[in-house]
């Protein structure tokens, strides 16, 4: 049982350290990198409040809910891209359909790294809020395209919206829950396989029932017969407003503790912890006296003009929130390869599922099947048995066994098992003879790699402070998204646009996604920090 906080009208400094750290020396031991000491004890009593007075709560799930949306909306677009190829191409026919693909990644781009860093400079509630909603209107807007070159401009302004919810949702969760509840970022990770179970669904009714026959010719199937992949993108974008509505409008969010007192506003701090400590029935004993033994009275930093901003956030040069990303040598090498990590699975996950349709459709041809219904509703059964690799990746993720520098099981571990396995999956893939062959390798790559991203997201956001723990996540999640901008050239060079292509040839892009993902989960075994049992700053 830790120490009550001191309350009196003159509290030591010094006692209060030695409290925070005896309360918890095994978290802070060797992990405190990137902050000040200042910061490092407010952030121990702000954990030992959650911890021990706020709970995990009613604030904590519907948080968990409508951080899971931006899982969703992330996975939702990813897919729902993917799923509609088919049929734009035989509606507007363009030289390489992937140019969608590419357009979608050049916008999550610019918009992972702009939403990631803004966060750190102007709070989390912001870009929590703003990215859904221009999701959602430009997704809409993608519905109407009249012709290729229009829907690939507009579906690029839908990734700049998509593309900052997970480097800003992961790091607003994670700063809202007790040290105890921190495996449920990872459960969050179930709401990822459910945007793309969302999306097979909408688009095994809507392109089945409203799509031209697979005989017509490309380019000669004309939009009033072909609104299948149209309804589908409506209602995407319907989707995505609505959430955006429930977030703005019906929930009361509150800007993360770790971010108001990393800028000196410590006052504003303990009225967020009181807010949520009410929604949860609860009170808390924490104090302001007891923040400001630690530093003294502190002076809010100003916030930087608007269009200054936005300029340093798109020009990528925030440089005091990344420079402390490399602060030491230990964290500036998992810093380093958990960059890389994020940066290969960026290219092989895309250069797989963002295409799965019409490898679904290529293998269906190949052994004498071209059934639209078969297609789409395979591609469903593989969406559903993501689902269970969350629960499987939450199930171990907290258990490590050894001591020192040896540890089995934990975050490491099973992100690099997930990995592995999800390569191996995708090489079998290639080796398929038979339909039945093609979808269970197809659903067991499906489960691995959900637990693969549920780990990876929650093991990114612990390992980054929180002052810089958004521009941490947007510089993973810009690599991951330039990985997913290098897939469509990979799938463009290597797949023929025309002619008989042999079973190597055809598969050519599963063989480096597969290839990728062994070389991520190398990377993954040498990541110095293991943040199982750790409190997150």
């Amino acid at each position: 049982m830790s120490k009550p906080f001191d309350h009196s009208d003159k509290v030591d400094a010094s006692a209060v350290e030695k409290q925070i750290v005896d309360d918890s020396s095994s978290q802070f031991s060797g992990t405190l990198e990137g902050v000040g000491r200042d910061y490092e004890l407010k952030c121990g009593l702000i954990n030992k409040c959650f911890q021990e007075e706020i709970g995990f709560g009613r604030y904590q799930m519907q948080l968990f809910v409508l951080t899971g949306l931006g899982w969703l909306a992330d996975n939702l677009w990813l897919q729902g891209l993917a799923v509609v190829l088919p049929q734009i191409q035989q509606e507007f026919n363009p030289t390489h359909v992937e140019y969608a693909v590419l357009a979608e990644f050049a916008g999550l781009i610019v918009g992972a790294t702009t939403w990631g860093i803004l966060a750190d400079v102007i709070g989390r509630k912001v870009s929590f809020n703003i990215t859904l909603f221009i999701a959602g209107l430009f997704g809409l807007a993608a519905g109407g395209a009249p012709n290729f070159v229009a829907f690939s401009s507009l579906i690029a302004f839908m990734g700049f919206g998509v593309g900052g919810n997970l480097p800003v949702d992961g790091a607003l969760y994670l700063e809202h829950i007790p040290q105890s509840h921190q495996w449920t970022l990872t459960l969050l990770s179930v709401w990822w396989a459910i945007g793309q179970l969302i999306s097979s669904l909408i688009s095994w009714v809507f392109i089945v029932n409203f799509s031209c026959d697979s005989s017509i010719p490309a380019g000669e199937c004309p939009k009033s017969q072909n609104m299948g992949w149209r309804y589908t993108i409506y209602t995407l974008g319907a989707i995505t407003l609505l959430m955006f509505i429930c977030r703005f409008f019906i929930f009361d969010l509150q800007e993360s503790s770790k971010y108001l007192v990393a800028q000196g506003r410590d006052e504003e701090a303990i009225k967020v912890l009181e807010h949520i400590a009410r929604r949860n029935g609860r009170t808390i004993s924490l104090k302001l006296s007891d923040l400001q033994a630690v530093s003294g009275p502190t002076t809010p930093k100003a916030l930087p003009k608007i269009h200054t901003t936005i300029r340093s956030s798109l020009s990528g040069l925030s440089l005091s929130h990344i420079r402390p990303l490399f602060s030491t040598n230990r964290l500036g090498v998992n810093t380093s390869l958990i960059i890389m990590v994020w940066g290969l699975i960026g290219i092989a996950y895309p250069l797989f599922n963002a295409y799965l349709p019409l490898y679904l459709a290529a293998e269906g041809s190949s052994s004498g099947s071209n059934d639209v219904n078969e297609t789409y509703r395979n591609y469903a059964i593989i969406s559903v048995l993501s689902i269970p690799g969350s629960f499987i990746a939450c199930a171990v993720v907290d258990y490590t066994r050894g001591t020192g520098r040896w540890l089995v099981g934990g975050r490491k571990l099973t992100l690099a098992v997930s990995t592995m396995l999800t390569g191996l999956f995708l090489f079998l893939f290639t080796t398929s003879k038979t339909a039945a062959a093609v979808l269970g390798y197809s659903c067991a790559s499906s489960l691995t790699q959900n637990a693969m991203y549920g780990v990876l997201y929650a093991y990114t956001p612990e390992v980054f402070p929180a002052p810089h723990r958004g521009t941490g996540d947007a510089l993973c999640s810009a690599l991951n998204r330039v990985g997913g901008f290098i897939a469509p050239l990979i799938k463009i060079a290597t797949t023929p646009t025309s002619g008989t292509a042999s079973n190597i040839t055809a598969n050519g892009p599963v063989f480096v996604s597969a290839a990728l993902l062994m070389v991520a989960a190398v990377l993954t075994i040498l990541l110095p920090i293991e943040t199982a049992g750790r409190m997150a700053l």
